[in-house]
């Protein structure tokens, strides 16, 4: 019973997760962000994996999964820092995000609640002939904060899922020494009392 209430726990959390990781997915491809789209793609692919780790008693996909989180922590620092312009980063030049291919930004610059958009025009020179040159104003929230709201929200489902991960890999570590300690994988190694019978057998004489 006890396996059953965390097998539902942990698909309701990777269900949540899921649904957060898609909706940041969609988001990244309208923006062109090629950089997050792979990583989100992959962080789909292991937490799926993940789950069946978990649904399968299968340590090994979960500590891959624990591992994994790790990486997907630090990324997800990397974007803040990425968005807050932290170091020598820097939002409006770089173009790390899209691998250097295109001159996209985050989708949320330009829709973001509350943003008006106006094309200016004539373009400046440095401006690519494909590309509109725009300014947007009035913005309740600016889109690096965005970003950074959809990293933090990320960060902390990841912490959640690595001590749940390392949680539920103990407890089938744990299960593993206990039934193997009884003789649960030794066929050998137990056997029950022998039965013994209180009949005995008694020689019989025959009269000729």
């Amino acid at each position: 019973m006890g396996k059953r209430k965390g097998e539902i726990k942990s698909q309701s959390s990777t269900d949540f997760t899921q649904v957060s990781v898609l909706e940041r997915q969609i988001f990244d491809f309208l923006g062109y962000q090629w950089a997050p789209i792979l990583a989100n793609f992959i962080h789909i692919i292991v937490v799926i994996l993940g789950l069946f780790g978990t649904i399968q008693y299968r340590p090994r996909y979960i500590t891959g999964y624990a591992v994994w989180l790790i990486l997907w922590v630090t990324w997800n620092v990397f974007v803040i820092c990425f968005y807050l312009e932290a170091g020598d980063l820097s939002k409006e030049t770089d173009l790390i995000l899209t691998f250097n291919i295109s001159m996209h930004r985050s989708w949320w610059m330009e829709n973001g609640p509350g943003c008006t958009v106006t094309s200016v025009t004539p373009a400046p020179d440095w401006a690519p002939e494909d590309h509109r040159y725009i300014t947007v104003s009035g913005c309740f929230l600016e889109y690096q904060y965005i970003e950074v709201a959809h990293s933090s929200l990320q960060i902390f489902l990841a912490l959640a899922g690595f001590i749940y991960a390392c949680y539920v890999v103990k407890c089938i570590t744990e299960e593993e020494d206990s039934f193997d300690f009884i003789g649960g994988f030794d066929s050998y190694g137990y056997q029950g009392p022998q039965k013994t019978s209180h009949l005995q057998l008694q020689p019989m004489y025959m009269s000729k």
